[in-house]
């Protein structure tokens, strides 16, 4: 045996926005998986989330950019160079650089030697988190040093990839991933369907971990006629569909008393204040900017209707099943978002939440609907908490990724 330590690579660490990982991670951890974070860029987000301070494993940088560290990076080549694994790894590179020959894909293969180099040998193997770029560099290290390794595959990396890479990485003649997880029916669905195999690929729900929240309010059935205050989170960026919903306040009636809160940065902050500015509707919105969790439950705690009107951008991308629709359930907010991906594998339209078409003048209607109707509201806040609590716990997810990562590295460690 060569050691059942395991190497995670991911895109950030810590990242506000993916707090999904980082809860996975803590979970994995104290359930016993030895493990080390490689992660290809250094943080950015001014916060951090208390699950990212109970992290105890050690988290090591690869060059962001190979010109950040050009003395480290030659090292590793030159190291890699005398791999046994270096052939397949170099013939896997030039396959993937004849059709791909981008900065990010050589910098995937100058991270990727770094990481081979500076592996320790008790590694057993690597899992990574995102199908695109952190697997990619975690695909060429497994290469060159002999190791087997798997993804976590989520939204972005799985729509906006090429068809050939994903089959790749999925086929075990093309030294693809010994499994990957994934955290949609709809997702998995998709890279089963171009898989050698499909039980190569598990859908594993993220899921809650109540434990990390508090319990849901006691909240007083809403007056039709009081303020009623919205608020969404996540990223300003065109897959979030927050044009759309600035579109849909800007058609509510003077009569109807809002707010809207919105938490998260993003590249399209100054256009979407701009266009709010633009639809007379600034003075009823509070950007947040980015917040902790707790920060985003205490605003869950204290607002009327979650919205999150997701949509398919013009790339592709698209959100899998956001951990945020799950946190307003666990606080039981009412919720109306899109059928977009998977979000109606959590949400039944009118039983746990509404799901309305993505344009402005359905969004308004269902605003308006729900503040008119705050039992209707509170019915379906109820419903969806029970589907949180039966059906989308974390710890079942936990479990069946940690049999795995066991298996997987009890195979490369003989």
């Amino acid at each position: 045996m060569t050691g059942q330590r395991l190497a995670i690579v991911v895109k950030g660490w810590p990242r506000l926005s993916e707090t999904f990982i980082a809860q996975e991670l803590v979970a994995l951890e104290e359930a016993g998986v030895d493990f080390d974070i490689w992660s290809l860029r250094h943080p950015t987000d001014g916060k951090t989330h208390p699950l990212h301070d109970r992290l105890k494993a050690p988290v090591l940088y690869l060059p962001e950019y190979l010109r950040d560290d050009p003395a480290r990076v030659a090292r590793a080549m030159g190291a890699a160079a005398e791999m046994p694994g270096f052939e397949a790894a170099a013939e896997a590179y030039r396959a993937d650089l004849a059709r791909d020959d981008t900065v990010n894909r050589r910098r995937r293969w100058g991270q990727a030697c770094v990481m081979a180099h500076e592996l320790p040998a008790d590694v057993g193997g690597i899992y990574a988190h995102f199908l695109h770029t952190p697997s990619s560099v975690a695909r060429y290290a497994a290469i060159l040093r002999g190791l087997p390794w798997s993804f976590s595959a989520h939204a972005k990396d799985i729509w906006t990839s090429p068809e050939w890479e994903l089959r790749e990485k999925l086929s075990a003649t093309t030294h693809g991933a010994s499994f990957g997880a994934t955290c949609t029916g709809f997702g998995a669905k998709h890279l089963q369907d171009l898989a050698d195999t499909p039980t190569r690929v598990d859908l594993v729900y993220h899921g809650l971990d109540l434990s990390r929240f508090p319990s849901p309010p006691d909240r007083p059935l809403r007056n039709p006629a009081s303020p009623f205050h919205m608020m969404s989170v996540g990223r300003l960026v065109e897959k979030k569909g927050f044009d759309n919903l600035i579109d849909a306040l800007a058609l509510l009636p003077a009569t109807l008393d809002w707010h809207w809160t919105h938490i998260g940065g993003g590249a399209l902050d100054a256009q979407m204040r701009a266009r709010a500015a633009d639809k007379g509707v600034d003075d009823r919105i509070t950007w947040r900017g980015a917040c902790d969790q707790p920060e985003v439950i205490e605003a869950m705690r204290q607002a009327d209707l979650f919205v999150l009107p997701s949509r398919i951008a013009e790339d592709g991308d698209r959100d899998g099943l956001p951990n945020v629709l799950m946190e307003a359930a666990s606080q039981k907010l009412a919720i109306l978002s899109t059928p977009v991906s998977a979000i109606p594998e959590f949400i039944d339209n009118g039983v746990h939440g509404v799901l309305s078409s993505d344009d402005p003048a359905s969004l308004a209607s269902e605003m308006m609907r729900l503040a008119a109707d705050p039992a209707l509201a509170d019915k379906m806040t109820e419903a969806a908490f029970e589907r949180l609590t039966q059906d989308f716990l974390m710890h079942p997810g936990i479990v069946h990724l940690k049999k795995r990562l066991d298996a997987m590295l009890s195979a490369g460690g003989v």
